[in-house]
């Protein structure tokens, strides 16, 4: 499969191939969902997305790591050593770690702008000294390097029937959506790292506060006032989805089960999550194997009925042709690095 991709994508240099091909392992490792989306996109844009996430994930993992002894220090010396490499990669369009090779190549393949990359480190460098925040205009503007630029990237890759400027604020949304649902299903394990993205006048219209949150995370009993904390949160993440769905409709046919099928399962982990009672401080919330099963089933039947009518003539955008601009991108989300 990963051969065929990168034929398809026109990729020949042996070197280049290998630096796709360990983007790709890392994604079909720790990005289950968006590997099984990604599968469903036309051969020649996997290995686009694979960079991406490929580079995202080696970031995240210098943050957040709980495997690992370095210290906030040393962290925020291996960002700096990884933005160092990013640039130089991005300026010249080569490298030696695999990752960067890969990702240079891609920001070059589609005209993706470099300031997302930029603002995504930047976001990723506050997560070793920020513990939590304010309100949710105040974790917005985290979310706009952690999760909009992701979404950012990915435009140009999917593909738009109109205007890539229109279609950039509902796929940022859609990485936000995304990144909200992260935070929800992972905020035992963010605390274990020292942040909480609820924000604090959440927690405090419910009568409780970060140190209530340690204590059931640690003694594994529930609140009624968190669970009430996490209820609004949820809500407030379905609203978000609500603003990004019709960016579905604005992307290419052919890459809109990608989209698709990452929305319905993304989205239902907060069905699992209500499911499980609010559950999230002492156990992480899946989508049923069999639910992900009917839904990726459902994307392929959708994946093949526009391939076919691709194939019968009707016209497409060309990737990235249109959506070059800083300004406009969107689709996908964060998760973020790994080491090369």
């Amino acid at each position: 499969m990963t051969a065929r991709e990168l034929d398809a994508a026109g990729v020949r240099d042996p070197a280049l191939r290998a630096a796709y091909a360990r983007c790709r392992s890392l994604n079909a490792r720790h990005g289950k969902t968006y590997f099984l989306a990604t599968r469903l996109l036309p051969a020649d844009r996997r290995p686009a997305v694979h960079a991406l996430y490929g580079f995202a994930r080696w970031a995240d993992d210098i943050v957040d790591d709980l495997g690992s002894t370095a210290t906030p220090g040393e962290r925020a010396h291996a960002l700096l050593a990884l933005e160092a490499q990013l640039t130089e990669g991005l300026r010249s369009g080569r490298a030696t770690k695999p990752v960067i090779r890969a990702l240079a190549d891609t920001a070059g393949r589609y005209g993706i702008s470099h300031r997302h990359f930029t603002d995504f480190l930047s976001s990723m460098r506050s997560d070793l000294t920020v513990g939590g925040y304010a309100s949710y205009e105040e974790l917005g503007r985290y979310m706009h390097g952690s999760a909009a630029v992701i979404g950012l990237q990915m435009l140009p890759v999917l593909g738009t029937v109109g205007s890539g400027e229109e279609a950039a604020a509902p796929a940022a949304a859609l990485g936000v959506a995304f990144q909200l649902t992260n935070f929800l299903r992972d905020v035992g394990e963010d605390l274990d790292r020292g942040r909480l993205y609820l924000p604090t006048d959440l927690l405090a219209a419910h009568g409780v506060d970060r140190e209530r949150f340690e204590w059931s995370r640690n003694t594994g009993t529930q609140d009624v006032r968190i669970t009430a904390v996490l209820r609004a949160a949820a809500a407030q993440n379905r609203a978000v989805y609500r603003t990004a769905l019709p960016g579905i409709a604005m992307l290419d046919p052919v890459s809109r089960p990608c989209i698709r099928t990452a929305f319905v399962l993304y989205s239902g982990i907060l069905d699992a999550i209500e499911a499980e009672g609010y559950a999230v401080l002492h156990r992480r919330a899946v989508v049923p194997r069999r639910r992900r099963a009917v839904v990726a089933l459902d994307g392929l039947v959708r994946a093949v009925a526009a391939r076919t009518g691709r194939r019968r003539g009707e016209t497409a955008p060309v990737a990235g042709a249109s959506c070059a601009s800083a300004s406009t991108r969107p689709h996908v989300v964060p998760v973020r690095g790994e080491a090369v």
